[in-house]
């Protein structure tokens, strides 16, 4: 009961991060895990590796992993070319033609299975570039990024990374990652580009996450969450989750809430005893 308790602000807004939980098993097993551990929403990084432009073959067999189990895509990832070592592809020069190929397939891939978010990370700095033209073509993608979302009833989400797994990504701050969200929202007029609060980057940067939720409740569109240290589920480190989820809804935050951790004993299904079963379904 005390769980249940701990953590009743996230009852029916949990979704459940596929790209990092169940990554035990392959790809396409994983909705199926997900809806077995009583989940009824998911997010995903790109999961296609660099592949701008998977094939429909490869598309069509995730939509129907999703859909044979009922899940629901709450958000996806842009291209992102995590597998590479790549943060992100918005900023990078060398991979912009591949992000605006990206564009349409990811949005209708997203649109198809429901989903509510695009996730366009900001990508790493590059030795040599000018920093100032990294920013000014990530504008112009993320504006486009925008554009596309909008055109599905999306919103785009601009996230800071923390510094230990990013150091070359120049995103490492709350204000920085508003920041971005305010330029392209001026850029489209539109709006509809959030900040993603991934409470457990932000707790290895030193932020502080009250101030953070407090300041820019307004701006967030997304909530992901993990223990820290480790990276792991709530509990399992010293920050009190349940207050921050807590804290978040008395601001005005009513959004989804994404598990974007690593199960501390290596077994997905095993690393959920802190949610009860009736809390994991989304609404």
């Amino acid at each position: 009961m005390a769980a249940a308790s701990a953590f009743a602000s996230i009852g029916g807004r949990a979704t459940v991060n596929l790209s990092i939980l169940f990554a035990e098993l392959p790809l396409l097993e994983r909705p199926a895990a997900a809806a077995a551990a009583g989940f009824t929403s998911a997010e995903l990084w790109w999961p296609f590796g660099t592949q701008a432009v998977p094939s429909e073959a490869q598309l069509d067999a995730l939509r129907t992993a999703f859909k044979d189990t009922g899940l629901r895509l709450s958000g996806l990832n842009l291209l992102d070319d995590l597998s590479a070592g790549a943060k992100g592809t918005v900023s990078l020069p060398a991979a912009s033609e591949r992000f605006r190929a990206n564009l349409p397939v990811a949005a209708a891939l997203a649109e198809s299975l429901g989903a509510g978010a695009l996730n366009a990370l900001y990508g790493n700095r590059i030795a040599g570039a000018d920093p100032a033209a990294q920013d000014q073509l990530a504008l112009k993608n993320l504006t486009l990024a925008a554009r596309a979302a909008h055109s599905i009833g999306a919103v785009l989400l601009i996230e800071a990374l923390n510094r230990d797994d990013a150091p070359d990504y120049p995103l490492h701050t709350a204000a920085g990652a508003v920041a971005v969200v305010d330029r392209i929202n001026a850029a489209t007029g539109l709006g509809n580009a959030k900040f993603l609060c991934d409470l457990y980057h932000l707790s290895v940067n030193g932020e502080q996450l009250e101030a953070v939720i407090d300041t820019h409740a307004d701006r967030i569109g997304h909530v992901q969450i993990a223990d820290n240290p480790g990276r792991h589920q709530p509990g399992t480190g010293s920050l009190d989750l349940a207050a921050l989820l807590d804290r978040l809804t008395a601001a005005g935050y009513s959004g989804p809430i994404g598990l974007e951790y690593r199960p501390a004993a290596g077994v997905s299904a095993d690393s959920f005893d802190w949610l009860p079963r009736e809390l994991r379904a989304a609404r």
